[in-house]
Order: structure tokens, then C-alpha cells, then sequence
């Protein structure tokens, strides 16, 4: 009861708020696998004039950080505004999440070979975060706004169905009521480490002798197609960028919409992607705003990807949920004090699983490896589909690599790791064990530890375990159906499963694709149909009014 009146009161303070001031058109523009590899951040490798006018009517965000180096559990943390470990998302993957599914299929499979740290089985599995933890967008939605997604989710549970209004590869922010302000998002796979494999027979559009390459990789031509293709891949990503702000001017809309861009963590090679160091978590993050304010600017404090749906919230004078780890960087509830720390994990990676945490200053990386007996390069199925890191990994069996290159293939990893960024880019020179850092290196430690315990790390529950918390039985726990109760004029809508949230149909609506978000009461009198939803859990039954 105590969390439905919460429920209640954020929905109505939300809408009040909102209606109150000013509620801006927002838009992402999300992309896959990137580090900040692009002119704004210093590498002009390649052109990029689309991403270059963001750059210089917006402001770049020098320091961003995703809270994980890989997809799934870093857009859990984005939807939620919370850490990964924190809710149960930390390992990569749950199950079949790229996309939305309709509830009725919504499946799972029992066994697929997936095994924890103690060889137990690992089913596919929905996580269930606490149920106070929401899709942000429910916040938006309960205020006024048009939510689109188009396409990808990936969250490590399946999209409820409260989190849009429309979602899948046709969603757009045209198809909003007439005057309805928008948060819409566009994601761009193009740049997806997967396409290192799947696009190298395609014309090359960067220059592969003048790649520039980080110090962990050997000069080969391999090496060089490879990293190629990544830079070959951002300018095809600039020019479908062009093509959606193009739509936006040709809609009257780029000067009444507020744009974002971020990459959901660093880029798709070795030591790259899956990393929990500066390689692995630092993404390039620009913000244009309608009137061009702060244009050209560059903004250095810590920002974890975890604070863009605050941030979004904040821009629509939308409070902040005090419950959300993630804090506002902009907007009418930006938060007083910013991150100190970039926090990063890396857990279970598909078939591999490992455990390390990362504290990051904005100088200096500290990396703690819980696991430390395991190499640092473990060996991915996946991955390995890229031509480089099918040689590089030979190359190391028939110990033919030598220097930064040899550095990364080490065998076991040191309990702890120490990089300084300004003199060591590449994080290949560890400082752990030099007296000369010991007081960075501690301060660092301390602030790890200190926030493993205040969000209560679940890196040390094994996965076994912790799918049987989340799913008693290892069966995925229901909703409650939906209960009418109609008081006077209005019908007032609920489950009585905790933290459940309510999608409903009125009308001809009824037996559509399209669902309303539950957030106060509705007028009686009309047929109305019910779902109720709580983050990985089973969606209920449909319920009918009549």
C-alpha cells in the first residue's frame, strides 16, 4: 500500500510540475560501440559533419561514462537510472531482451548452456529489480509526454508495457497527438561491434594506413582493416544522423527539440568492449538544446549514462525519484553536487564469467579484480567472430606477441590496477604497485569499497542463486490481475503486486497494440480493459470493465 500511495504522488507531483513549466520535445540519438573516437573528442580520423554541428551548437561532455562495457546491462542501467549491481542486470545476458515482446510471448528457455561461477545452471531469465525501480519514461508519461522507442530495448527484462507509447522499428514522434511534446529514441546499430565481421567485404571509407592505434595492438594489416572498419562504420553512423536531423528540420522541429547523443559504451575491439576500465566505459555524450545555449562548450565533470533519464526528467520539469542512483546534470532539478567517481562493473559475459569493479576519477582508473587467477583477455565465442581477435589470439598461444600487445594477453590479473590517463592512455603501465601513487591508490580503493556496500554489490551472489531470489522456484513470478473499484464518476484501477504498474485500453481501443499508462483515476461509464506489469515479472491476465 505504502509504495501505491508513492506511485500516486510522484504521478500527480510529476504532472503538476510539468504542466506548470515548460515541457521541451527531447530526442536520443543512441548508438552502439563507440569510444570518442570523433573530432569534438580530439580524433579527426575521420569526417564527421553532422556529429561536428551537435558538437558545435551543443555541448560536449568530455568526462561520460557508461556503468558497464557491454550493451544489455548499461542500458539497464540507462531505462532505470540505477547500477547495474544494484538490481540484478549486471550480467550480460539475461535472456532474449533486444527487443519488445508482446507479453504472451514472452518465453524463456530453462537450459541453454549457460553456467555460474559454480557450475550450476543459468536459465534465460527476466530480472527483477526492486519494486520501487521504474522505466523513467513511465515518469514522462504520467505528465503529458509522447514516448517512442524505435527500436531497441535490451534491458535485461522485457519492455512493460507502460514503458511506451509506441516501440519498434516504425515508433516515431510524429505519430503523437497534435501539440503533444515527445522524448523519442532512435537507435543506431551501424557502429555495433558485430558489424566489424558482418561489413568487411564493404567499401572501406577510412584511410586504413592512417588508423591510429592503441599501444595494445600490433601493426598488422589485420589490425588495421579491423580498426578501420570502426572508423569506416562512424561515417556511415554520421550520415544516417544527418538524414534524422534533416527529418527534424523538414518537421519545424530542431529548433523545438532538445537532442542527445550517446554511445552506450566503448568501442567493439579487444580490450575494448567488455572492459571495465577507461577502454571499456568512456563514451562520447553531446547535448544540443533549441536556443543553442552554451553552443561550443565543454563540460568536464563526471557523467554516468546511468543520469540520462534524470536528466530527461529534470529537462521536463519532471522531481527526480529520490529512489534513482543516477543524478540530473541538467534541467530544473539538476543535482547539487555531481558524480566524484565513475563506478563500472564487468560480471558474466555471455559464456565467460568473471568479476571485477573500476573507480574512475576522470585521471585515474582503478580496476579490482575479484577474480584474479582468470586472464584478462577470457575467450568469447562472440567476439571472436572479429578476424583481429581471432589472429591476436593465436599469436598469443604461439607466444609471438611482445610489449602492450603481450600485456593485455596476461595470463592472471593483478588483484588491483592502477592507470594514470594523462601519461597512459592506453592503460598498459600498471601504477598499483608504485609507492609513488600509493595515496591515489587508496583513495580510489575506499571509495570502490564504499560504494559496493551502499548499493549492495550482487556480483557477489552467484548467478544461480541469484536468478532462484528473482524467480522462486526458477519460475518467472506473475502480476496480480487488475482490480476495478468505481468511486462516483471515476474508476480507480490496481494489483496487489508490489510495485506493479497498469497499462489500459478504453473503447474502441480494446484489443489494439497501442496501451494508455495507469496514473490516476479514470472517468467510469466506459468499457475499459487492464494489464498490470512489474519489472520481470509475467504480465497479467487482461481485465475488463465493462
Amino acid at each position: 500500500m505504502k509504495h501505491f500511495l508513492v506511485m500516486a504522488l510522484m504521478g500527480l507531483f510529476g504532472v503538476a510540475a510539468a504542466q506548470s513549466g515548460e515541457q521541451p520535445n527531447i530526442l536520443w540519438i543512441s548508438v552502439e560501440d563507440i569510444s570518442p573516437l570523433l573530432s569534438m573528442y580530439g580524433d579527426g580520423t575521420v569526417s564527421t559533419p553532422h556529429l561536428d554541428r551537435l558538437a558545435r551548437e551543443g555541448m560536449t561532455f568530455t568526462q561520460a561514462y557508461a556503468t558497464v562495457g557491454v550493451c544489455a546491462p548499461s542500458r539497464s542501467s540507462i531505462i532505470t537510472g540505477m547500477y547495474p549491481v544494484s538490481i540484478g542486470t549486471h550480467n550480460m545476458r539475461t535472456g532474449p531482451h533486444y527487443a519488445f515482446r508482446e507479453p504472451e510471448n514472452e518465453t524463456y528457455k530453462s537450459y541453454y548452456g549457460q553456467k555460474d561461477i559454480r557450475g550450476r545452471n543459468v536459465p534465460e531469465y527476466a530480472a527483477v529489480p526492486p519494486p520501487y525501480v521504474k522505466c523513467f519514461t513511465e515518469y514522462l508519461r504520467a505528465a503529458g509526454y509522447f514516448t517512442s522507442n524505435a527500436a531497441k530495448t535490451d534491458y535485461q527484462f522485457n519492455a512493460p508495457l507502460t514503458a511506451w507509447d509506441e516501440i519498434g522499428r516504425d515508433a516515431h514522434f510524429r505519430n503523437r497527438k497534435p501539440g503533444q511534446p515527445f522524448f523519442s529514441v532512435f537507435n543506431f546499430e551501424i557502429t555495433h561491434e558485430s558489424r566489424v565481421f558482418m561489413k568487411k567485404e564493404d567499401p572501406m571509407l577510412a584511410d586504413t594506413a592512417k588508423v591510429p592505434l592503441p599501444d595494445y595492438f600490433p601493426p598488422l594489416p589485420i589490425v588495421k582493416r579491423d580498426v578501420g572498419r570502426v572508423y569506416s562504420n562512424i561515417v556511415e553512423l554520421d550520415a544516417q544522423i544527418g538524414k534524422l536531423l534533416a527529418e527534424l528540420e523538414e518537421a519545424g522541429l530542431m529548433d523545438k527539440t532538445i537532442i542527445f547523443f550517446w554511445s552506450d559504451h566503448g568501442g567493439p575491439l579487444l580490450r575494448q568492449k567488455r572492459a571495465v576500465g577507461n577502454s571499456g566505459l568512456h563514451v562520447p555524450l553531446m547535448v544540443r538544446f533549441p536556443d543553442k545555449r552554451n553552443a561550443g562548450t565543454r563540460v568536464d565533470q563526471i557523467v554516468s549514462l546511468m543520469d540520462l533519464g534524470p536528466t530527461v526528467l529534470s529537462l521536463a520539469n519532471i522531481p527526480v525519484p529520490s529512489y534513482m542512483q543516477g543524478k540530473a546534470f541538467l534541467g530544473k532539478y539538476k543535482a547539487a553536487t555531481p558524480h566524484r567517481y565513475a563506478l563500472g562493473s564487468a560480471d558474466r559475459f555471455d559464456e565467460a564469467v568473471d568479476m571485477s569493479r573500476s573507480a574512475i576519477d576522470g585521471r585515474f582508473v582503478y580496476i579490482r579484480n575479484f577474480r584474479p587467477e582468470l586472464p584478462l583477455i577470457y575467450r568469447n565465442a562472440y567476439r571472436e567472430q572479429i578476424d583481429m581477435t581471432k589472429t591476436l589470439i593465436e599469436m598469443d598461444l604461439a607466444g609471438e606477441l611482445t610489449g602492450d600487445a603481450a600485456y593485455i594477453f596476461m595470463n592472471t590479473k593483478p588483484v588491483e590496477e592502477l592507470y594514470d590517463l594523462e601519461k597512459d592512455p592506453y592503460e598498459v603501465h600498471n601504477l598499483a604497485e608504485d609507492p609513488a601513487y600509493r595515496e591515489k591508490l587508496e583513495e580510489l580503493r575506499a571509495a570502490l569499497a564504499r560504494w559496493q556496500l551502499e548499493v549492495g554489490d550482487l556480483g557477489f551472489v552467484p548467478e544461480h542463486d541469484l536468478v532462484e531470489m528473482m524467480w522462486p522456484g526458477m519460475l518467472q513470478p506473475e502480476t496480480a490481475g487488475v482490480v476495478f473499484e468505481q468511486k462516483g464518476k471515476e474508476l480507480h484501477l490496481r494489483s496487489r503486486t508490489e510495485g506493479a504498474s497498469i497499462a489500459y485500453q478504453v473503447g474502441e481501443e480494446i484489443g489494439g497494440k497501442a496501451w494508455r499508462l495507469y496514473h490516476q483515476p479514470i472517468p467510469a461509464g466506459q468499457k475499459v480493459a487492464a494489464r498490470a506489469v512489474r519489472i520481470g515479472y509475467k504480465t497479467s491476465g487482461v481485465s475488463v470493465w465493462e
